[in-house]
């Protein structure tokens, strides 16, 4: 209960923070979350939401490596040069011609690239067989000397080196992103579509005209309507395809992990005119994209993936303001988009594609085009290799933000090939590539001028007319299959559409609320295991942590003062319903706030507590405490002191309540932020000025009572929390994981009150 308190008799607490065990893996890069542990760890368990397995984010903490040129750390960046923009001259760019090949008469209009490693698949055989399509395969440093394929064109290191292009000189000796080359020399050759693919993908049925649209010139091209995805949902940017295709347990490499919980497929489309889908997409039955976190924790045992998509599904489009994952083994580019197969090599190789997808869509939308997702187009076997994970972090930590960046960034420039170059060197600014990269594109830009490329014309970009509402009449229906998806290691329910509906209502409810975390444990090990958990269910999720890390969009904070924080939180989401606040020694059982009235707040001003829940202060402490308080109150304007006095404690005391999770809705915001302004740099502690700030906002009787619900233990024992949890309640304190034991036994407590959770455990 709020209580008033004149003396303290603390007892010590200790912090308990998740810990692991490393487990290797051979082929392991980088990323940096931080602070890896150690060279080629990585352990396999984590939490996820809906699909993504309780091993997994704990596999997605650990392991230990080189930080990737992706991510900078901000105080390298503030020590080293900015990138500088390079001038681009196209104008004394002098044509390149194949002189030298053994090919340089042949022309074809379409193309088939691939980046080789080993000798010839079965895959890559039937590629070759593919009628009207020429296949290019690149080398690089692992390719057999003595490599060869009939039908296909094939350039050794050597043999690469000799075609002239600048872009050879950034490129790494032993890496798919030599396909650069590659592009090059289609383009010099006559392309018109370039088919980017790998040697491990065979297209169903033989025929790449039946899955894609080759022609987009006729008139019959342009008249065709494509389903499209909406922008009804405030600040939707990403997308998850595979739900469109019947799979929405499984998501593609690139989608922010953040993203992977939000299940439910659209609740309508609307529809655009073909003709200018310039990017074409194709998902992959088999063994689809999927990110090593999927891959490495929802297998059964060693039994290879076999998922099947609705090859009955319509394709669909991403309007103007929406991305989606784009990877390099089975997407199609026409002639308008071949300046965006530039592939980066300043990151991870397992992020080379994905960034340069989120890059090129949007650049897509200056030349007025868009990116079209197609049914199965190819069917790849699963080796069962294990997956570089650490080639994965840079995306795991970044790609959500580079996403919101690209959507929000303009340019004024006059041509496409200006736009492009000024993209690049923002990116590199913004430290999601280096400035090779840019110098990558500079050099890229020249070649493609060089062989005779043509740029496109620009149009408008109308982000905010995309976003307007839909009129009824301009609504298209789709619900997609839901097929059976056996690679869960368990088939799924009947109950499963019951438990799709309680996600949807708990999303809808708290879809305009911001969750605000303070985490005293180490951000590296545990702020994207909150985001995961949480932000399926609330509109964003915003941590604060005594250890700032931009990587990780962890801000910096002080627990006891963490409530003067929160105004430049609640200015930067004004448009939101309120705010929740939780600190991480408190589980939120979110399926048991519904009944909360949102336009109140809400505190657990009736839960036992006493003096000893602010450790280590001693009577003195309280009464100084006490003196601070009354000052504020003594300048709070009148509707605030009223409120105050009428219900708050003697000037001798001061007031207590559990203030590790409470809600401000909308409506007192200015109020909240008003008295933080009030309190200035007096060190009124966070467990104090909470309930004093409630008081003085309104009357407690008016306070929703939803949280006095929840269990409220001050005395109890660091052992054993996990006995006080219970599901029926709306929130549990103190509850600290201490292990991976306690974290798996604490999500199969949670799937009593979320039993989607079951199926992860």
């Amino acid at each position: 209960m709020m209580v008033n308190q004149d003396h303290s008799s603390p007892k010590p607490s200790k912090p308990h923070f998740l810990k692991h065990k490393a487990a290797h893996y051979s082929e392991t890069k980088n990323l940096d979350f931080s602070t890896w542990v150690s060279e080629n760890s990585v352990k396999l368990t984590v939490i996820s939401l809906l699909t993504l397995s309780v091993a997994a984010l704990f596999y997605f903490r650990t392991s230990s490596v080189p930080s990737s040129l992706l991510c900078f750390q901000n105080s390298h960046q503030s020590q080293i040069k900015k990138p500088e923009l390079p001038k681009l001259d196209l104008d004394s760019v002098k044509p390149i011609l194949d002189k030298s090949s053994p090919f340089s008469s042949f022309r074809s209009e379409q193309w088939i690239v691939v980046s080789v490693s080993n000798y010839p698949s079965s895959s890559l055989q039937s590629l070759v067989r593919l009628k009207g399509w020429q296949v290019l395969a690149i080398g690089n440093s692992r390719t057999p000397k003595d490599w060869s394929l009939k039908g296909a064109i094939f350039f050794s290191l050597e043999q690469q080196a000799s075609l002239g292009f600048r872009v050879v000189d950034f490129l790494p000796y032993d890496s798919y992103v030599r396909k650069s080359v590659g592009y090059l020399f289609a383009i010099q050759h006559g392309a018109k579509r370039i088919f980017d693919a790998d040697d491990r993908g065979e297209v169903i049925g033989g025929d790449l005209g039946k899955h894609f649209d080759l022609e987009l010139d006729g008139a019959t091209a342009k008249k065709q309507r494509i389903l499209q995805y909406s922008l009804e949902i405030e600040n939707k940017t990403v997308v998850n395809p595979y739900i469109h295709f019947g799979q929405r347990s499984v998501w593609p490499r690139g989608l922010p992990l953040e993203s992977v919980g939000f299940v439910n497929h659209e609740e309508f489309y609307t529809e655009v005119s073909g003709g200018r889908q310039y990017i074409q997409h194709g998902i992959s039955n088999g063994l689809p994209d999927v990110d090593s976190v999927f891959y490495s924790t929802r297998k059964t045992g060693s039994e290879a993936f076999d998922i099947i998509f609705d090859e009955h599904a319509p394709k669909v489009a991403l309007p103007q303001g929406l991305m989606v994952p784009i990877n390099s083994f089975n997407t199609l580019f026409h002639y308008n988009a071949f300046w965006s197969l530039m592939l980066p090599v300043s990151v991870s190789t397992m992020a080379s594609d994905v960034l340069r997808g989120y890059w090129a869509q949007r650049l897509l939308w200056e030349i007025g085009s868009f990116v079209v997702m197609y049914p199965p187009t190819l069917h790849r076997d699963d080796n069962i290799e294990a997956y570089p994970f650490s080639d994965e972090k840079d995306l795991h930590v970044n790609v959500g933000r580079l996403i919101r960046f690209l959507v929000s960034w303009k340019s004024e420039k006059q041509r496409l090939f200006e736009k492009i170059l000024e993209l690049s060197h923002s990116m590199a600014l913004e430290g999601f590539w280096s400035e090779n990269d840019v110098k990558l594109t500079a050099a890229w830009l020249q070649d493609l001028a060089a062989v005779g490329y043509q740029q496109p014309r620009l149009m408008a970009v109308q982000l905010d007319l995309q976003k307007a509402a839909v009129k009824h009449g301009d609504k298209k229906e789709f619900v997609p299959r839901k097929l059976p998806s056996v690679h869960l290691g368990a088939e799924e329910s009947g109950t499963v559409n019951y438990e799709i509906g309680n996600l949807i209502r708990w999303r809808k409810n708290f879809g305009n609320v911001v969750l605000i975390m303070f985490v005293t444990g180490p951000v590296q090990q545990t702020a994207l295991e909150w985001r995961l958990l949480y932000g399926r269910i609330f509109k964003t999720v915003v941590i604060l942590s005594t250890q700032a890390d931009a990587d990780l969009a962890v801000e910096r904070g002080q627990l006891d003062q963490a409530y003067k924080y929160l105004p430049r939180i609640f200015e930067r989401f004004n448009s939101t319903e309120g705010f929740l606040f939780l600190q991480d020694n408190t589980i939120l059982n979110y399926w048991n706030l519904l009944q909360a009235d949102k336009s109140k707040l809400w505190i657990a001003n009736k839960v036992p507590t006493s003096r000893n829940m602010i450790n280590g202060k001693d009577s003195s402490w309280f009464v100084k405490q006490a003196d601070m308080v009354k000052k504020v109150v003594s300048t709070m304007p009148v509707h605030l002191q009223v409120n105050y006095k009428e219900n708050g404690p003697t000037d001798q005391s001061i007031a207590l309540c559990g203030s590790e999770v409470f809600y401000v809705p909308q409506r007192f915001i200015q109020d909240f932020i008003d008295l933080v302004d009030l309190v200035g740099d007096l060190d009124i502690h966070h467990k104090i000025a909470v309930p004093m700030f409630f008081m003085a906002m309104d009357l407690p009787q008016n306070f929703d009572t939803l949280l006095n619900k929840m269990v409220y233990k001050t005395g109890a024992s660091s052992t054993n929390l996990l006995n006080l949890y219970s599901a029926q309640v709306p929130a549990v304190h103190p509850l600290v994981v201490s292990s991976e034991s306690d974290f798996i036994k604490l999500i199969r407590l949670m799937a009593a009150g979320d039993p989607l959770l079951m199926e992860l455990v």
